[in-house]
């Protein structure tokens, strides 16, 4: 039996619109990147040596990011996987937006695998800035979007009680969505990285 609470919370950024507006747009974002590093990937395989349009100088190199074993974790190139998973968020937001409701279990399923994405793409970042010394502009890109469908997914299954949390963590859950705790920290997350990358490579992202 499904046991969840729905909770209404005031406001347009709580609404289902806004939520899965917001999931589609993302996903959207990261499926073009995907298939951008999908493309680049076919042609470093016919030559490893091909200059790609977002090789501006040592730093910004999505040829030196391809290029790596970490891009290619699986054995293949990692957009592909991109391509196979940004669709099916896509169309849990379209169908979300026209007013599907999926089971409780389902959602907290997806919450669970896309989770298991954020960490990988948050891994690939820390790969390319510590270990590879490069980024690539569309990978970044990709990390950012995740982040945003991620956040999304996380606000719309708080407010319907899709998680499984026991009751105290739920109304705190709650409650920071309320005075939109997740913007906020979200936010200052994200600053923070661009903050590491100005602080590590400084003028030699322009140079």
């Amino acid at each position: 039996m499904d046991a969840r609470e729905s909770t209404y919370l005031p406001g347009r950024r709580h609404t289902r619109g806004w939520v899965f507006g917001s999931m589609l747009v993302s996903a959207l974002i990261s499926l073009t990147a995907s298939l951008v590093l999908s493309i680049d990937a076919v042609v470093l395989a016919a030559d490893a040596g091909t200059d790609l349009a977002c090789d501006i100088n040592a730093v910004i190199s999505c040829g030196t990011v391809a290029l790596s074993w970490q891009a290619q974790l699986l054995g293949f190139p990692n957009a592909f996987l991109g391509l196979i998973a940004e669709p099916v968020v896509i169309t849990l937001a379209v169908a979300s937006l026209g007013g599907v409701t999926f089971p409780r279990w389902f959602m907290a399923a997806a919450q669970g695998v896309y989770t298991i994405g954020l960490l990988f793409a948050y891994w690939l970042f820390a790969q390319s800035y510590l270990v590879i010394n490069a980024l690539c502009p569309w990978c970044l890109l990709i990390t950012l979007s995740t982040t945003v469908v991620w956040v999304s997914l996380l606000h719309w299954n708080v407010m319907e009680d899709n998680l499984y949390l026991p009751r105290g963590l739920q109304r705190r859950a709650v409650a920071m969505v309320r005075i939109d705790a997740d913007v906020y920290l979200t936010a200052a997350w994200l600053i923070l990285l661009v903050a590491a990358v100005v602080w590590k490579y400084g003028a030699a992202l322009v140079g």
